[in-house]
């Protein structure tokens, strides 16, 4: 690894300005890129979770309004 560092130290050494500013670009836009990819993971992740939880969550409710709708008939 440290020798493709400094491989890419060497390069970069012989980069013009305008060469250096498309490559600091370039960078930026790959840690864009990671960011991106990082955070639609997380949504995936989010998502995955909520509709398992979407689920227990509905047949909690459906049971409970069995319940809720006896309560309401004895209070009649």
């Amino acid at each position: 690894m440290i020798a493709l560092k400094e491989q890419i130290a060497h390069e970069l050494d012989q980069l013009n300005d305008e060469q250096l500013r498309q490559l600091a670009n370039f960078i930026a836009f790959m840690k864009y890129q990671a960011r991106c990819d990082l955070l639609q993971e997380k949504k995936n992740k989010l998502a995955e979770m909520f509709g398992e939880f979407a689920s227990e969550d509905r047949v909690m409710a459906e049971e409970g309004m069995a319940e809720y709708a006896e309560l309401l008939r004895k209070e009649d």
